[in-house]
């Protein structure tokens, strides 16, 4: 099955996952541009970004379950319009309230891409290699922010706001145009996946999916993993690095882009690791969760301003939750059906896009109190000022952590369910790690 025409529709497949991610984090790099253009506070700035999360995730499960039944070639090619169409209205838009509007359209074309690819990939190759080409998935598309990090950031400074959201326009343009060229839902002469007959019956393969132990464990996995990352690659990351901690614009988009850099190292890593530890997945999900929450915990209480190398080792282990949340679209395929893919894929994606929407409204509300406490004067200067910020990121600790009581929960119900059904028990990592040292021992 991994024939050259394989390799060819993972290649455009992944192209246009990665435009994708570019137009999700455009915003990212023009927000302190955006306060000014609308002549916006904190909080209303945040909705354009809110707006589109919330729209992405609102229609994972609808887009699932529109997946199981007419494939992903269909719905990838339309997240593209959707997202021309989005950026060229943030492009001409001489209000916020349709700036908003071009933004709900883009959350809507991306909301149709990244399950689709997945499901993709899975139609055209099996095996072992899945976990390992969904990280290859993950990091290329990620590159999608250095697109916007750096290129756009360019043309939007250079040239300003217009040419920069028409240009990025035109980047989904190609791509719907190379999907249809060259993508098909599967090779030629596979049988096909069952599909539900009717919305009865699609509707009926959800709630399945949605009563899957597994597919709740997905779901949180990648609601603590995903969120922390997109809060700054989406939208407060460029003005806390460029304002509060006063990098400048050139300096904080060259550290948005280690993120994607570290990613694509993390990546494969964490493939590996998936593939070779499949009952361990759980575990590296809560570690890169702990060690994020140390890393912020070290940044928002160091004394005075912290030191270049701090905020470095922040983004890089936030940067390994990204790939670290694909892990979560891992227990949708391992505890699903191929038929309910689709279905379980949208739900799990929901989990990072929730928590990443309430937080980066929580920020936002955070900003403008204090801005407002401090006298409102609404300077970016002051608005986005290093102290406020230490505040205002102090919201991530109760969202992630409720996700992770959450995800212990479902990883229970998970495992009893595998003993239940197919006899597998599954030891404490401590009880692992004894029994591992001891065969070791015994092997010396």
């Amino acid at each position: 099955m991994n024939s050259r025409r394989s390799w060819l529709v993972f290649g455009v497949s992944v192209f246009a996952y990665l435009i994708a991610v570019m137009q999700r984090s455009s915003l990212g790099i023009a927000g302190v541009d955006a306060t000014e253009r609308f002549d916006v506070q904190a909080a209303a700035l945040s909705s354009l970004a809110v707006v589109q999360l919330i729209v992405y995730a609102g229609l994972q499960i609808p887009v699932g379950v529109v997946l199981d039944r007419h494939g992903p070639r269909v719905l990838i090619a339309t997240g593209a319009v959707l997202m021309i169409a989005g950026q060229v209205t943030l492009a001409l838009a001489p209000t916020i309230g349709v700036a908003i509007l071009g933004r709900i359209l883009v959350g809507a074309g991306d909301a149709m891409t990244f399950i689709s690819v997945s499901r993709l990939i899975a139609s055209w190759f099996s095996g072992r290699a899945l976990p390992l080409l969904s990280q290859a998935m993950g990091t290329t598309g990620a590159l999608g922010q250095v697109l916007s990090a750096i290129p756009l950031s360019i043309v939007l400074h250079q040239f300003g706001w217009e040419p920069a959201f028409l240009s990025a326009a035109a980047l989904s343009v190609l791509a719907f145009v190379l999907v249809m060229l060259f993508v098909r839902n599967a090779p030629a002469g596979t049988v096909p996946v069952e599909r539900p007959g009717g919305w009865p019956a699609a509707l009926h393969q959800l709630r399945e999916s949605l009563g899957r132990p597994g597919t709740q464990l997905g779901f949180w996995s990648h609601f603590v993993t995903q969120s922390p990352g997109a809060v700054l690659t989406l939208l407060w990351g460029f003005p806390f690095l460029s304002v509060g901690l006063g990098y400048g614009a050139t300096t904080a988009s060259l550290f948005l882009t280690l993120i994607v850099a570290v990613g694509v190292v993390a990546g494969p890593l964490l493939g590996i690791l998936s593939a070779r530890y499949p009952y361990r997945r759980s575990n590296i999900v809560l570690g890169i969760v702990l060690a994020m929450g140390v890393a912020w915990a070290t940044v928002l209480l160091w004394p005075g301003e912290p030191p270049v190398w701090v905020v470095v080792l922040l983004l890089v282990v936030v940067a390994i939750g990204g790939p670290g949340s694909l892990i979560g679209f891992d227990f949708a395929r391992t505890f699903n059906p191929a038929r309910s893919l689709g279905s379980a894929s949208g739900i799990v994606n929901v989990g990072g896009f929730l928590a990443s929407f309430v937080m980066m409204l929580l920020v936002g509300l955070v900003l403008d109190v204090i801005d407002r406490a401090n006298g409102g004067s609404g300077s970016p200067a002051e608005l986005y000022s290093l102290e406020a910020f230490r505040v205002a990121f102090l919201v991530q600790f109760p969202v992630v952590g409720l996700g992770v009581v959450f995800l212990l929960l479902a990883r229970h119900r998970t495992r009893r369910r595998l003993h239940e059904e197919e006899g597998i028990r599954v030891a404490p990592l401590w009880v692992a790690l004894v029994r591992g040292w001891r065969r070791r021992g015994n092997r010396t």
